[in-house]
Parts: structure tokens; C-alpha cells; sequence
């Protein structure tokens, strides 16, 4: 069977894991979700936006995610019934279910249920978008469910990681994930975003580069120029966009990037 449509349908009335555990149905706070193709994983997919995010980064374009208040309580079977909708068009065209926001892993037991049975009820691909920095969330039985992580490696340097999670974050919760990941034998594709004056120094992208190139289980390193598409999302919640007078990456910039990850082996885009 193709690795995409792996997950085997699971026998009907069967309890899911975070439903058997809770004993009632499973909630939990939704900013949003939209169809997308490329960005969130192989193929096509369905993308659900979690609300709430321990972070801050200085060039996120979802603040609007960033408190579980800013979501809608949603039942899993709501949103699992919605994917339902869409699966034989993502399934011809080779992709999965992903979970972003936010940071799924604040909302770790709803995140599990959903993709659990994303996996087992629909017989999707499914995918993890996080920063790591909650990892130690993130179950033996959620991991399970996770045919794909998104790990979004801020930066190398410890003081420069925390300066560009608002002071919020650490690298060492990420960096433990990411080798948990490598034990497990889980795919990773590493998300790394570019942003002159602040993440592009030679060293910093060095080591982002012989972190991951070390891991043995990251397939693909996704290089993503800094931009400023939610300037306006900063705005709306009533937050100055802190790099509104940083410039984006030029094209050599973004090619010189993915170049120090290719030499380590690592196939960049």
C-alpha cells in the first residue's frame, strides 16, 4: 500500500486512544482550517490551525493564533467530519491531513484524537507542524498517529533562539524532540526561515544545518524566505509588527542558505 494511505480504517464504534482516556467527546479550541497544496506537507492537504502558542516569534504571520481564546471550541468529530468531505480528492492527489497553528502540541490530547483518527478513520497522511518546544507533550501514541513532523528550527544560537521567540522560547526542548524523533525512525522535514539580520549569520545557519544533518531522519529542509503577509494580523490585534523595517531575503540570499544545507548532505528547497 502507498505510505500515504497506510492508516487502516479502524472498526466501527472503536474508541479512540484520547476519547477511551477522557470518557466524553473530545474538544478543543480551532482558529481555522483551509485546503492547501505544498506548504503543509506532501500533496494536498487539509490543514487545521490550533489556537494558542507558547511563543512570539518576531516574524510570525498567525498572531492571531497565539491564545487559545482566539479559537472556536470544536469537537473532533466536527472537524474529522469536515476532512471527511475531501478525502478522495486529497487522496488522488497524494496528500494527507496536517495539524498547525499555533502549536498543536499545547492542545496535546485533542491533537492526538484528531490524528489518530485522521490516520485510522479517513486512512490519511497525517503531519505535525511544530516548533518542538512542547515536545515533551507530544505522547508515544501521538507520535504513532504522526507519519510526518514539521519541525520548525528557529535558530541555533541559544540567546538568538530566545530573541526570536519573543523571549518566550528555549532551544533545548526542540533539540531533544528532534533526537527523540531520530530514535523513533520518524520522517522530519526541518522548516527554517531566513531572515536577514537576524537568522541568517553564517554560524547560526551552520548549525541549524549540522543539527539536522546529524539526525539521519530529516528528508527534506524547507529554506522559507521571511515575509511580511501578516504585518497586517499584528495590526488587527493590536501588536506593532516588530521587523516591519526589515527587508525580505533576496533570491541569493535564500540560494546561499539552502547551500550550506546541501553540503551537509540535506536536500533543501
Amino acid at each position: 500500500m502507498d505510505r500515504l494511505m497506510r492508516g487502516a480504517a479502524a472498526p466501527a464504534g472503536a474508541a479512540t486512544p484520547a476519547g477511551a482516556a477522557t470518557r466524553r467527546p473530545v474538544t478543543g479550541s480551532v482558529h481555522s482550517w483551509d485546503l492547501s497544496t505544498g506548504v503543509d506537507g506532501p500533496g494536498t492537504r487539509f490543514t487545521a490551525f490550533l489556537a494558542g502558542c507558547p511563543l512570539a516569534c518576531l516574524y510570525c504571520h498567525n498572531p492571531d493564533t497565539w491564545r487559545l481564546r482566539n479559537g472556536r471550541r470544536t469537537t473532533a468529530d466536527e472537524l474529522v467530519a469536515e476532512a471527511a468531505k475531501y478525502t478522495a480528492f486529497i487522496r488522488a492527489a497524494g496528500g494527507g491531513a496536517t495539524l498547525s497553528g499555533g502549536e498543536p502540541l499545547l492542545q496535546p490530547v485533542f491533537a492526538g484524537e484528531l490524528l489518530h483518527r485522521f490516520r485510522h478513520e479517513l486512512g490519511l497522511h497525517t503531519a505535525l507542524d511544530t516548533s518542538g518546544f512542547l515536545g515533551a507533550r507530544a505522547s508515544d501514541a501521538l507520535l504513532a498517529d504522526t507519519d510526518l513532523v514539521l519541525l520548525d528550527i528557529k535558530s541555533w544560537e541559544p540567546g538568538l533562539y530566545r530573541k526570536v521567540t519573543g523571549g518566550r522560547g528555549e532551544i533545548a526542548p526542540t533539540v531533544a524532540f528532534a533526537r527523540r524523533l531520530a530514535l523513533l525512525g520518524k520522517e522530519v522535514w526541518v522548516r527554517f526561515v531566513l531572515v536577514p539580520g537576524l537568522t541568517d549569520g553564517p554560524d547560526n545557519i551552520e548549525g541549524v544545518a549540522a543539527f539536522a544533518a546529524s539526525l539521519g531522519n530529516v528528508s527534506r529542509v524547507d529554506v522559507l524566505p521571511f515575509h511580511k503577509l501578516g504585518a497586517a494580523k499584528w495590526e488587527a490585534v493590536g501588536r506593532t509588527f516588530p521587523l516591519a523595517g526589515t527587508p525580505v531575503p533576496t533570491p541569493e540570499q535564500v540560494a546561499g542558505a539552502r547551500e550550506v544545507f546541501a553540503a551537509h548532505g540535506l536536500y533543501a528547497v
